[in-house]
Formats: structure tokens, sequence, C-alpha cells
């Protein structure tokens, strides 16, 4: 009696709020995969009716088989992951060298280029200037078009940049009493010690590259080098989809088709999230760390 007590007396007014804006929060965010995967698995005749709500109606896979039976499906699927995996790779290892030097208070001009990095938050070169320098290296029609441009996004340099600095400095100046270079140091207990931060941007860098489709579009000209972003968006646009023959007309609309390739888009993410979560987490919390 003394627990329920207790706990009646711990569940404040505030506390019901909370739960009522998370609830919501929650319906928001659940619903609309909801909504994708039903209409996606329903019949044509339900979906042209409006009668397909939370749960599939007359269970067709017809979108599915479309897709999956066109060949540009699977190798937009192979291409989107080599450019995320190695992509995101590129990502977290040029972003670790760059951050450590950033983080040493000795570290010769650091001032001048924080301030030139973060200036290229709010000024850039253009689309047309970074596309010539891409153009005159050779790029075009390669992923590497795609994967060194974007090697190091300034957020989150400056996210593991300063979980560097939150790192006891004894660490280093123990490794540097025992003779190790700074490449020693960085690989062997700096980047070891930042799983979190590591995940929690590399994160944000799988998610970028999967989702990203405006760069190869400007950049790959070959569609055998597409990401499958690009070619959801294509098939996306129904008229575009019927006219190449993605689809049949007939046997399958508009709606289904666009659903489906949202929710096959979706597959890696929701498998990988829960995983890298707990990590997530821990990375939000920079500077927790004492010395």
């Amino acid at each position: 009696m003394v627990k329920g007590g207790a706990l009646r007396q711990r569940f404040t007014p505030f506390d019901a709020v909370l739960v009522v804006v998370l609830s919501l929060v929650a319906i928001v965010t659940v619903y609309p995969v909801l909504f994708i995967v039903a209409v996606s698995f329903s019949d044509t005749a339900y979906i042209v009716q409006n009668k397909v709500f939370l749960w599939p109606k007359g269970f067709n896979i017809e979108a599915y088989k479309q897709i999956l039976e066109n060949p540009k499906i699977p190798r937009a699927y192979w291409n989107t992951i080599v450019y995320t995996g190695l992509g995101t790779l590129i990502n977290l290892l040029m972003t670790a060298i760059a951050a450590y030097p950033l983080s040493r208070p000795t570290f010769f001009g650091r001032k001048w280029f924080m301030i030139a990095i973060v200036l290229t938050m709010f000024l850039t070169g253009g689309i047309i200037p970074t596309y010539l320098i891409v153009q005159k290296l050779h790029l075009i029609d390669t992923m590497w078009a795609i994967l060194l441009p974007n090697a190091i996004w300034t957020i989150e340099l400056l996210i593991l940049k300063s979980f560097f600095e939150s790192m006891s400095p004894s660490l280093r100046e123990s490794a540097v009493i025992d003779g190790a270079s700074e490449y020693r140091i960085l690989g062997s207990i700096m980047i070891p010690l930042s799983k979190p931060a590591l995940a929690s941007i590399g994160l944000f860098y799988f998610m970028g590259h999967w989702n990203s489709f405006f760069i190869p579009m400007i950049y790959l000209n070959d569609t055998s080098l597409y990401p499958l972003q690009v070619v959801l968006r294509d098939m996306l646009f129904f008229d575009t989809a019927r006219e190449t023959g993605l689809i049949d007309q007939a046997t399958l609309t508009p709606q289904a088709l666009k659903n489906a390739t949202i929710f096959i888009s979706m597959i890696p993410v929701l498998l990988i999230y829960p995983f890298a979560q707990r990590y997530f987490a821990k990375g939000i919390m920079l500077g927790s760390e004492k010395g």
C-alpha cells in the first residue's frame, strides 16, 4: 500500500500531460508508416475506393512484384549499399582525422581554421563551381563524385571535436610519455573511446547517403550507377513510370506503387536504427566525461 501510494504521489499532472503529448507524437510518427504498408499490400479496388486505413484489404503484392522484377531496382539497391557503406566509412575516418588536431589547444592556427570551417555553414561555393571542380577532376559518372566532395560535414566535425575536447588530457599525456605518435594516439586511444560519438554522427552520415538523390542526379549520367533514391524518385512519378514500362496501369494504382517504393527504401533504416539507438543516445551526452 505504501509503495502504491508513493507511486500515485509521484505521478504529477505534468507527468499526465507528458504521457499525452508523447502518445500523440508516437501516433503521428507510427501512423504514416502503417498507412504506407497497408496501401502497398492492398488490392487496387479498395485503394481506389479509399477503404484502406491501417490494415491491408484484399492482400496484394503486385506492386512489390513489379518493382523487384524491374532490373533497375536490385542494381540500384546494390549501388546505394556501396555508396552508403563506403561513404559513411570515409566520412567517419576523415572527420576523426580533422577533428583530432582541431581539439588540441596547441594546434597552430586552430582559431583561424575553426573560423574558416564554421563559415562553410553559411557561405558555400554553389552548385556550378562545385560541379566544375568535380568535372575537372574527371569524377563525373563515378561514385567518387558522390563520396569525396562530401567527405566531411561541418556539424558532425564540430560534434566530434567537442567530444575529443571533453576527454581527459591525462590519456594523451600518458601515451606521449610512452612514446606514442599522434597517429597512434588517434587510432589506439581517441577513436576506440569515441564509439558513442562516432555512432551518433555515423547515423547522420548513413541517413544522408541513403536518402541522397540530388547529388547523384547532378554528377551521374549513367543510369546503371543510379542509387535507389534516384530510381524510386522516377517511379514515384506515375506517368513517367507508366511511359517507361515500369508499371502496368491495368493492374496497379499509382498509390500502391508509390507506397511500395517508399516502404522498400525505409527497410534498411528501420533495421539499423534500433541497434544504433543506444550509441546515438550516448553520443547526445557529449562533454559528460570527467577527467
